[in-house]
C-alpha cells in the first residue's frame, strides 16, 4: 500500500522545506541538467556554476528512485525530500509539485527532477534572476539562471539529444554546450556530476557510478573531465581486482592495462597492478610493472614489505628480494 501524499507532504514539513518564518537559502545560480538513460536506466544530474563547491547543495540523485537539481535562491531540502516521495512512488511532478506547495519561497526556486520511469519535472520561480530558462525533452530537464544568454538551456538540450555515450559523457556534453553558449553571466568556478545505477537494490554507495565534485577551479569543466576519465580508469582497476579474485588472469590484466592506458601517469594504478600480479604467482609479468613503479615513485619500495603482514603478498622472503630489485642496475 503506498503512502498517501497529504502524508508524504506533512513529513516533508516536519522536516525542513522553507517556511514563511525563514528566509530564501543562498542564491546559488547555475546551469544543470538531470536525465535517465533508457538503455541502462541509470540516473543523473550535472551542474557548473560560478559558486564556491556548488556540487555540495545542488544535485541528489539515489539508485532506481531518481535525480534532483536544486538551485536558484537554493532550498538543499527539495534534493532528500524530492527522492523521499519518488521512492515512495510519486512521479517527478507529483514530487515537485506537493514540495513546492508547502514552501512560500516557491517563486524563487529553479528546480529539475527526473524519475525511475524517466518522467521529468521542473520549475523556475518567476523571481529567479535573468537571463533564467528551462527545457524538458524525452527522460532530461535542462534549467539555468543569472545565464548571459537565455538559450543556454536550448543549447544545453540539443547538445544532449545529440551526444552518444554513457550517462555520464552525455550530462558532461551538455554542460560543456552551455558554456559555450555563454554560460553563468559572471564566470565559472565549480562544478559537478552524480550518477547512479537504475537498480533500486543497490546500496547508495554501490549504486553511485560516478561522485564527482569540483569544488573551486579556473576551468571547472575541464577539471570534471580529467574526474570522469579517472573514475573510469579505476572502475577498470575495480574490475580487475574482480577478475582476479576469480582467478581469470587475462581479463585483469585487461582490465588493469586498459586503466592505465586512460590514465598513463598514474604509478599507483601500476604498482598495484603489479602486486595483483605478483600475490597471484604471476612475478614474470609483476617485475617490468613494479620497475616502472618504483621508477616513477621510489617510495613505492618502502611500501611493498608491508604487504605481506596485510596479507597482499606471500611472505616470501626471496620474493620480496626479486622484486625489491626490479629495475635495479
Amino acid at each position: 500500500m503506498k503512502t498517501p501524499l497529504l502524508s508524504i507532504v506533512l513529513l516533508s514539513l516536519s522536516i525542513g522545506v522553507t517556511t514563511a518564518d525563514e528566509s530564501p537559502v543562498r542564491p546559488v545560480s547555475t546551469y544543470s541538467i538531470v536525465a535517465r538513460d533508457a538503455e541502462t536506466g541509470q540516473l543523473g544530474v550535472a551542474v557548473q556554476s560560478h559558486w564556491f563547491a556548488v556540487g555540495a547543495g545542488v544535485v541528489w540523485a539515489a539508485p532506481g528512485v531518481g535525480a534532483v537539481a536544486t538551485q536558484s535562491f537554493m532550498d538543499p531540502d527539495y534534493g532528500p525530500l524530492g527522492l523521499q516521495l519518488m521512492r515512495a512512488g510519486k512521479r517527478a511532478g507529483q514530487a515537485l509539485d506537493a514540495l513546492l506547495a508547502i514552501d512560500e519561497f516557491a517563486n524563487v526556486r529553479q528546480v529539475g527532477m527526473v524519475d525511475a520511469a524517466g518522467t521529468v519535472a521542473n520549475h523556475t520561480g518567476e523571481q529567479s534572476i535573468g537571463e533564467y530558462c528551462d527545457v524538458s525533452g524525452d527522460a532530461f530537464t535542462a534549467q539555468a539562471n543569472m545565464m548571459w544568454k537565455s538559450t543556454v538551456c536550448e543549447a544545453m538540450a540539443e547538445a544532449f539529444r545529440a551526444s552518444a555515450g554513457d550517462l555520464a559523457e552525455r550530462l558532461l556534453v551538455a554542460l560543456e554546450a552551455a558554456e559555450a553558449e555563454g554560460g553563468d553571466v559572471r564566470g565559472k568556478q565549480s562544478a559537478a556530476l552524480l550518477v547512479v545505477s537504475g537498480d533500486a537494490s543497490l546500496p547508495a554507495w554501490s549504486g553511485r557510478l560516478f561522485d564527482l565534485r569540483v569544488d573551486d577551479h579556473p576551468e571547472p569543466l575541464v577539471e570534471l573531465r580529467r574526474l570522469v576519465l579517472m573514475n573510469r580508469a579505476y572502475t577498470l582497476m575495480n574490475a580487475g581486482d574482480g577478475y582476479m579474485t576469480e582467478g581469470n588472469i587475462t581479463e585483469a590484466v585487461n582490465a588493469y592495462s586498459a586503466a592505465e592506458t586512460l590514465v598513463p601517469d598514474s604509478h599507483e594504478m601500476v604498482f598495484w597492478h603489479a602486486a595483483t600480479l605478483a600475490a597471484a604467482g604471476e612475478v614474470d609479468a609483476s617485475l617490468p610493472l613494479f620497475a616502472k613503479a618504483f621508477e616513477a615513485w621510489p617510495r613505492w619500495r618502502e611500501l611493498l614489505p608491508r604487504l605481506p603482514a596485510a596479507g597482499l603478498l606471500p611472505d616470501d622472503a626471496a620474493l620480496m628480494e626479486r622484486i625489491l630489485s626490479a629495475g635495479s642496475p
